[in-house]
């Protein structure tokens, strides 16, 4: 499957589009350290394609790349993923440095 991630700005969320078609999105609202992650969704038809895993690492990336925010993941999809990919905890809002034993 073909996907590309969006920052919609205009609607707060970022978007895993394949073509013209949404089949995902994850809701924020940012503040000007902070970006509070919401909600994320996977159309049903999308579901079980990885297509949630992969707007979340794009998203976490852009936001690395932009180095304005910390993350606060509401979002439980979001803050599971955050808890197996501790190579992201460098943007989690509060989190305290990795350890080498990570």
């Amino acid at each position: 499957m073909d996907l590309t991630v969006v920052n919609n700005e205009a609607q707060n969320r970022y978007e895993a589009r394949t073509g013209q078609t949404v089949a995902g999105y994850s809701v924020y609202q940012a503040t000007a350290s902070i970006m509070v992650i919401e909600h994320t969704e996977v159309d049903p038809a999308y579901e079980g394609q990885g297509v949630g895993s992969a707007l979340v690492q794009e998203m976490l990336d852009d936001v690395r790349a932009k180095g304005q925010h910390k993350v606060l993941a509401v979002c439980p999809f979001v803050r599971s993923w955050l808890g197996k990919h501790h190579d992201y905890r460098d943007l989690v809002y509060g989190a305290t440095p990795s350890r080498v034993t990570d």
